[in-house]
């Protein structure tokens, strides 16, 4: 039987992230009561930057630069902004099994299959949550993950450089990694937009979420 897609919103517009973040929260508390379905929201936000909860303090290098807020995601800062595709991921890990480790390996492996569409390489590394890409003398983050639970109801989830501005980056140090950049599918030279992109995760989500569907971290 074919798996059912979560049910998929799209946001116009740059959406608030404040606002967002308390609607996330409202919806991740009704799928868990059982009074919504399962959602995935697509969507863009002004250029900001986010806390997690491991986020060191010296690693917010221009705190004047975007307002700052705090996610309660795991994982350090981040960088939001026009350009990137934020999808936040609201599933009920009741139904997709209880284990944070794996559901991680499957957001990372959703991101990989997706980018694979677009025949970029995406790769996990030990220790780095996320999706890097090997390049000439250097390897660059182009997807970051960061989730929370709450009652086994993921929250948070992923965002994808499809064409950001790359500077808006050096106000933090992105994920505390201090000796890697970023990048994008347009600064690897792909004419890819927002739209292809979402059709290739879609495309690309009942692979990695779903009953019958197994994912192994090597790493």
């Amino acid at each position: 039987m074919a798996q059912t897609l979560p049910e998929i919103t799209h946001i116009p517009g740059l959406a608030p992230y404040a606002q967002t973040l308390a609607a996330m929260e409202a919806r991740a508390e009704a799928i868990a009561k059982g009074e919504a379905p399962e959602a995935l929201w697509f969507l863009e936000h002004p250029p900001l930057y986010t806390v997690g909860t491991s986020a060191k303090p010296e690693d917010l290098v221009d705190p004047d630069r975007f307002p700052v807020f705090p996610a309660g995601r795991g994982g350090q800062y981040t960088y939001h902004g026009p350009g990137q595709r934020v999808v936040y991921v609201m599933l009920d890990l009741n139904r997709h099994g209880r284990d944070v480790r794996r559901f991680v390996c499957a957001l990372e492996d959703w991101v990989i299959g997706t980018l694979a569409q677009f025949n970029v390489k995406g790769e996990r590394r030990a220790g780095r949550v996320g999706v890097w890409v090997a390049r000439p003398g250097r390897e660059d983050k182009i997807a970051a993950i960061g989730i929370r639970l709450r009652r086994w109801v993921s929250f948070h989830g992923i965002s994808i450089n499809v064409e950001p501005d790359l500077t808006h980056f050096g106000g933090i140090v992105p994920c505390g990694i201090r000796e890697h950049g970023v990048t994008s599918l347009v600064d690897l030279g792909l004419p890819v937009t927002l739209a292809d992109l979402d059709a290739a995760l879609l495309a690309e989500f009942p692979k990695h979420f779903g009953p019958a569907t197994k994912t192994h971290c090597d790493i």
